[in-house]
């Protein structure tokens, strides 16, 4: 993972998981004093989205956690924006104290180690290293060394980082021993020997510690989100609101409960929260368009396209209002506005199913067009 050329100034960070070290609402703050942004999940404008260590708490407690972990971050890298770890975030803000220099490529630590460079990826983002990206130190390929020595043993990614964050320091592991061990039952546990006598033997992560915790807003975001995923609309609806009751300025809350109420049948209730999503986040583009949908649903065809003209004025690059106002216009007998949208849907779409529905548009209208015509 490359270093990141990150300005906090006009930047849009989104966060994936709660902060471990460092309370969310504050990091706002300090975020919002630099002139950026800092929201709870990913929108259209995020720019940079942190991945919070509480994240490997909670996916160590399923069975498939860091599947969908990684599926995340590939989908997020895929997406083009830039991937920073908890620490790495600090250290941007200035709320932590930089490490010491360093010199060595990814692709030399690869090379050195034998650490695959995924698990080199995920470890980095989930700050198992002294450095979060490259340049790193020589400290971050000892450490590279033992996490390839125990991936060799079984241990996984996520094992690795979630036990190396419970025996203090990063950096102090470089001069300890560790091992993949099996004396309780669990062949990727790991383990530390050869370092204080209190952690001889002593299994470094513990599930049932993990799964206990506050019911912190953030926590309450995240089983919202799971919810949500897990198609359970109802349940999900009413976490969100839960966190509205604690946060009622978080405008991507009041959006994702809107979804939820849509899905479940709400439409009053679900147009009421994507208004509110608006009105404390007026760029919030997405709740625009999904506004707009719900509208046109409801056969209110004039808020749908003023809300769909909204959300092209936000974000001239988001083809999905675009061509929903074309698919408007079309029914609406306003062929030349339609075709001028299919053409311009198909300037930032040319390959996708509903590129293929544009262009076939484009074609029935200069049909229509040339008998008119003649």
């Amino acid at each position: 993972m490359t270093a990141p050329a990150v300005s906090v100034p006009g930047a849009v960070f989104g966060t994936i998981g709660a902060l471990a070290a460092f309370p969310l609402r504050l990091a706002a703050r300090e975020v919002e004093r630099q002139h950026g942004q800092l929201r709870r999940g990913i929108t259209r404008r995020t720019t940079h989205v942190v991945f919070g260590r509480a994240l490997l708490a909670k996916a160590g407690l399923t069975k498939n956690g860091d599947v969908g972990i990684e599926r995340r971050v590939a989908v997020e890298r895929a997406a083009g924006r830039t991937l920073i770890s908890e620490n790495g975030f600090l250290r941007l803000l200035g709320l932590m104290k930089a490490p010491e220099a360093s010199s060595l490529s990814r692709q030399s630590l690869i090379d050195q180690s034998r650490l695959l460079g995924a698990d080199l990826d995920l470890l980095s983002l989930f700050d198992a290293f002294e450095h979060d990206c490259e340049p790193y130190s020589f400290r971050d390929l000892i450490l590279a060394r033992k996490y390839a020595g125990l991936v060799a043993g079984g241990a996984t990614w996520g094992a690795i980082a979630r036990s190396v964050h419970r025996s203090g320091p990063v950096a102090s592991l470089t001069a300890k021993s560790l091992n993949v061990g099996s004396q309780h039952g669990r062949p990727d546990a790991i383990y530390l020997e050869g370092g204080q006598s209190e952690l001889d033997g002593q299994l470094l992560f513990d599930l049932g510690a993990a799964a206990q915790g506050d019911d912190t807003l953030e926590d309450l975001f995240a089983e919202a989100e799971a919810a949500e995923e897990g198609g359970d609309h109802e349940g999900a609806a009413a976490l969100y609101q839960r966190c509205l009751a604690i946060d009622p300025s978080d405008a991507i809350a009041a959006f994702n409960r809107a979804n939820c109420l849509r899905a479940g049948g709400h439409a009053a209730d679900a147009a009421h929260d994507y208004a509110r999503a608006i009105k404390l986040d007026p760029a919030f583009v997405e709740a625009w368009f999904n506004l707009a949908g719900l509208m046109s649903e409801q056969g209110r065809d004039a808020s749908a396209r003023r809300h769909l003209q909204r959300a092209i004025a936000l974000d001239r690059s988001y083809a999905d209002p675009v061509f929903n106002l074309a698919r408007l216009e079309f029914d609406a007998g306003n062929l030349p506005e339609a075709r001028r949208l299919w053409v311009r849907y198909l300037e930032l779409d040319a390959e996708s199913e509903w590129a293929g529905v544009a262009a076939k548009g484009v074609q029935f209208v200069d049909m229509q067009l040339a008998r008119t015509a003649g």
